[in-house]
């Protein structure tokens, strides 16, 4: 009998390697955001005060609620936008429809600083108050690939005989989008936008070069209370805002799957 090769165990040993790089720093900031010591590296005990004060932060309470309004404004301008935009490009045959794939994928590739520098340059070109309006706009260009690029992989799987079937039957295009397409690309769009709205709020260096003086969101307040150095209440503010976002991208992704899932049974049935 042939011995068998002896498996390597480098990519076992990377993966750990990986994965404590990336989530001990988490893990760490979670772990001293309930320590009683006003000192983060130094350990005197369990407390969960530093929550209870910043609940008690008006500052914070302000951000926090710029923040939710513009990451819900931003991400339902991006559904909007991103959905009708991948609706014309895979149901129309136009010659420019790869070029217009790249221009709405583009800011999801361009660094973040860039787009940050370019935002700044065309709102000070037209002269725009930097504040809130100049936030949901850029904020809303670098989430609409999240929407287009999840309602365009579902219109791509999509069994087309079912809007075919529409129209055999009298339906004009409004009914059969609002009665067909719309109901079955709708996971896809829910995912996508909870998906924005988590990039939407957690984002810093777009939001930093075309915020208002009176405009804070929470990650602007966290990076400049940072530089007076970390505080249990950051730790504590971090540790909520990563849960916060963990939570939509779990469910973004369950939706995702789901939608998948119900669209495959539906069609294998109609296939029967």
């Amino acid at each position: 009998m042939r011995k068998q090769k002896k498996q390597s165990r480098f990519p076992d040993l990377y993966l750990i390697v990986l994965t404590a790089l990336m989530y001990l720093p988490i893990v760490i900031v979670m772990v001293y955001s309930v320590n009683e010591s006003k000192i983060s590296s130094v350990w005197s005990g369990f407390s969960l005060k530093w929550y209870a004060q910043l609940f008690k932060d008006r500052a914070i309470g302000t951000a926090i609620l710029n923040s939710f309004l513009l990451g819900a404004i931003s991400s339902l301008a991006a559904a909007a936008i991103g959905t009708l935009g991948a609706i014309g490009t895979v149901r129309t045959g136009f010659r420019g429809r790869g070029f217009m794939e790249y221009i709405a994928t583009l800011p999801m590739m361009t660094p973040e600083i860039i787009l940050g520098m370019i935002f700044l340059a065309f709102f000070s070109l037209l002269g725009l108050p930097f504040g809130m309006t100049t936030l949901i706009i850029s904020h809303t260009a670098f989430c609409i690939p999240y929407v287009f690029m999840q309602v365009k992989a579902r219109l791509a799987g999509m069994d087309k005989s079912y809007e075919e079937a529409a129209r055999d039957l009298g339906a004009n295009r409004t009914r059969v989008f609002f009665d067909i397409t719309l109901p079955l690309i709708a996971p896809a769009i829910l995912s996508g936008m909870m998906l924005s709205f988590a990039m939407s709020f957690d984002d810093v260096i777009v939001s930093v070069f075309v915020t208002g003086v009176k405009v804070n969101t929470l990650p602007i307040l966290i990076y400049t209370q940072l530089k007076t150095g970390v505080t249990p209440k950051i730790n504590a503010l971090c540790t909520l805002m990563f849960a916060a976002t963990l939570i939509l991208v779990i469910l973004s992704s369950l939706i995702g799957r789901s939608g998948y899932k119900k669209k495959n049974g539906n069609t294998g049935g109609l296939q029967t």
